[in-house]
């Protein structure tokens, strides 16, 4: 009998409470541990940055707007 099962056979001699409390510690313990483990040390790289974002937009998405696609800035004065 491994551990995983071990586990089980104890849970089963528990309260529904008591059983609730078990898996909310486990899944605590597993995302704790999965946290720490997967967490490796990367630099502050900007070119990687946008590597990983790289194909996030669609497809149909301009890859051409330039500085009169975007509009001219109005003071709020004359919005009246």
């Amino acid at each position: 009998m491994n551990l995983a099962e071990t586990i089980y056979r104890h849970s089963l001699n528990l309260s529904e409470t008591a059983a609730r409390e078990a898996l909310d510690f486990i899944e605590f313990l597993e995302h704790r541990y999965s946290a720490t483990q997967s967490t490796i040390p990367q630099k502050n790289n900007t070119e990687a940055f946008l590597a990983a974002l790289a194909g996030g937009l669609s497809e149909d998405f301009p890859d051409d707007i330039g500085d009169t696609d975007l509009g001219a800035d109005i003071p709020r004065e004359t919005l009246d």
